[in-house]
């Protein structure tokens, strides 16, 4: 049985995030057998198709090269609404189209891949900080804290998100009042993009504000070798 294998984003405006999935796509095709090559993306949103057309045009190509299956990994890091509820309702509508030509299987999504943590940690090797701060985009949405609340545990940090309470500053503000001095802040981000330049001048403002401190902001995930085997391993 043969595979092809289609790597879902959110979407952007950006292009940049769109320029990593496609880096991303090609360290990840580097990992697959011999006779298994076919890597697509596609995007649930900011597309001119929906993804359910996405799919099945995708689908119909891997046909031509002679796959029967095809694994899709939604390239989210926390299980919101877009991959609970909308990508597989789009995975329903494609299936029907393309009837049992194509066996379409939904991996996990990739932050529930325990070796996220441990690649989170990579980035923070000789780093001198006298704390940490984990920034997601963060949700309303009951328990979607939960997994950050849970990775932020692991990594010895505290959690602020971008969208909800407590935020960047409120916690860099209790930081500080506890008198330690050198902040890193970890954005859980797949890839630079307009919320990512946002934090970065966040960042700028409050050392402008608290000069006294020192704050280290770490980039995002972004397309590497290490990502792309996590995928891998989620396809498996």
């Amino acid at each position: 049985m043969s595979s092809a294998y289609l790597l879902v984003s959110h979407g952007s405006r950006d292009p940049r995030p769109d320029i990593a999935m496609q880096q991303l796509a090609r360290l990840f095709s580097e990992r697959l057998p011999h006779h298994e090559h076919l890597v697509g993306t596609a995007t649930l949103e900011l597309n001119s198709q929906p993804l359910h057309q996405q799919i099945e045009h995708f689908a119909q190509k891997a046909q031509i090269y002679g796959c029967d299956r095809l694994k899709i990994v939604p390239l989210f890091l926390l299980p919101g609404v877009h991959v609970m509820t909308d990508i597989p309702g789009e995975v329903t509508i494609a299936q029907q189209t393309l009837r049992q030509e194509m066996i379409i299987d939904v991996r996990p999504h990739l932050g529930t891949h325990p070796g996220m943590v441990d690649l989170l940690n990579q980035s923070l090797v000789n780093l001198n900080t006298d704390a940490l701060i984990l920034l997601a985009h963060g949700s309303r949405r009951p328990g979607s804290q939960t997994p950050i609340e849970t990775i932020a545990h692991r990594l010895g940090a505290v959690t602020a998100y971008w969208s909800v309470a407590p935020s960047l500053e409120s916690r860099v503000k209790e930081i500080i009042a506890t008198g330690k001095g050198q902040i890193a802040i970890l954005p859980y981000f797949l890839f630079a993009g307009g919320i990512t330049d946002a934090i970065a001048q966040a960042v700028e403002e409050l050392k402008l504000q608290f000069p006294e401190v020192s704050l280290q902001l770490m980039p995002p995930l972004g397309a590497s070798a290490e990502l792309a085997n996590l995928i891998w391993e989620l396809t498996n």
